[in-house]
């Protein structure tokens, strides 16, 4: 029976927690994950930061909580820098920062996933003294995968695409796309809160749409307040997480019109409030629709009636990805949730107005604004749960 291994570049909060994931799915029974340069004093130390996590606790208890299961934890070579955890046997590279002289081909890697956030540009050449996405498939990988949106100069290059799972996935074409993106956790997020709506005939008629994200800190933030680099221009990256609510600025709403191009029609406005929490986010969704009355003169689309929709889609084409609660959450009810957005239907909320029309027209056309709210673990709940099934998707059609 052949080895399926997985090859992970970086292993910051996203490669962690892939490695995680990926381990309790047990798809993959080898990794081999490049760090580009040594950690700590030893592989004990490089061992303990995979172990242990300050957002979901010990490995171990993560996997099997409190049920006296144990994770068997060896290292086979402590010069070579390989383990094993559980069945899976992990090797580490610490030689290599530039994707196109990591050996994928020699360790024998078809799928990489890029954790490390810096190769974002699927044209950039293999050669590019800074490194690039395409350098891996330079280095042996067939496939990468990328853990964040590309940055396009230009339209979407044919041998690449963004996918969220459960939304666009079964788009991905294994003859032509080599390079993919995950998009983000906001976008995957988002594309599930949006899908059901597109879909159904009495709300695809979306006029507007806004959306912020109330989400938590992330590590390229400064704990504390940092001196600009050259040419900054949000000021605001630069101050404290802990201590400060910061606005800035998300390319959700871009990212998703590779995955939804429905979206494309829609002004969708998006931004972003920081919070000092570690992980678990909140999309404030508004939408205004151009609506109907009922026969009784009552508008078609209350909050009931969204809901309804979101129900019908948690059960059906969007179960297991899409959530519905009418509990009253609040963000550590989440913490390493799967689902990739869970509704709170308890906030759900509309109000119809009228538009009048032309006097060479006549009469007003109902329009209701709807406020939607939904839940997601940006960290390994909703976006590495994602991320680990377009993994394996990809990799069992190699």
């Amino acid at each position: 029976m052949n080895s399926k291994i997985l090859g992970i570049n970086g292993l910051g909060r996203i490669g962690k927690l892939h490695l995680w994931h990926q381990l309790i799915e047990d798809y993959f029974d080898t990794y081999i994950i490049s760090l580009g340069r040594t950690a700590g004093t030893s592989i004990d130390d490089l061992l303990d930061f995979i172990l242990n996590d300050s957002t979901y606790g010990h490995l171990e208890r993560f996997m099997y909580g409190y049920s006296g299961q144990k994770l068997k934890v060896e290292i086979i070579d402590s010069q070579k820098h390989i383990i094993k955890l559980g069945r899976a046997r992990i090797e580490f590279l610490t030689e290599e920062r530039n994707p196109k002289f990591i050996p994928w081909s020699e360790h024998k890697v078809d799928l990489v996933v890029d954790c490390t956030g810096v190769f974002l540009d699927p044209q950039a050449p293999s050669d590019n003294p800074r490194g690039s996405l395409k350098g891996h498939l330079e280095a042996g990988a067939k496939k990468v995968l990328v853990s964040a949106p590309f940055k396009l100069k230009d339209d979407m290059p044919s041998d690449a695409t963004m996918l969220v799972y459960g939304i666009n996935h079964e788009s991905y074409d294994k003859e032509n796309h080599h390079i993919v993106s995950a998009a983000s956790c906001t976008t995957t997020a988002l594309s599930h809160m949006m899908k059901p709506l597109l879909d159904h005939i009495d709300t695809k008629r979306i006029l507007t749409a806004s959306m912020s994200t109330i989400h938590a800190a992330t590590n390229n933030q400064n704990l504390l307040d940092a001196l600009p680099s050259k040419g900054a221009k949000d000021l605001r990256k630069n101050r404290s997480a802990l201590n400060n609510i910061i606005l800035t600025s998300t390319g959700a709403a871009k990212a998703l019109e590779h995955v939804l191009p429905a979206i494309k029609k829609i002004g969708f406005m998006a931004d972003s409030v920081r919070i000092p929490t570690n992980t678990v986010s909140l999309v404030a969704l508004n939408l205004t629709f151009r609506s109907e009355l009922k026969e009784c003169g009552e508008p078609q689309l209350t909050a009931d009636f969204i809901n309804g929709i979101y129900k019908d889609a948690s059960l059906n084409e969007q179960k297991d990805f899409l959530v519905y609660s009418e509990k009253q959450n609040v963000s550590s009810d989440l913490r390493g949730f799967k689902a990739s957005t869970v509704i709170e239907g308890f906030e759900t909320a509309t109000k119809t107005g009228f538009l009048t029309l032309p006097d060479s027209i006549g009469g007003e056309l109902p329009v209701t604004h709807a406020k939607i709210f939904g839940w997601y673990d940006n960290e390994f709940g909703s976006y590495v749960n994602s991320l680990s099934n377009i993994a394996q998707y990809i990799h069992k059609q190699l």
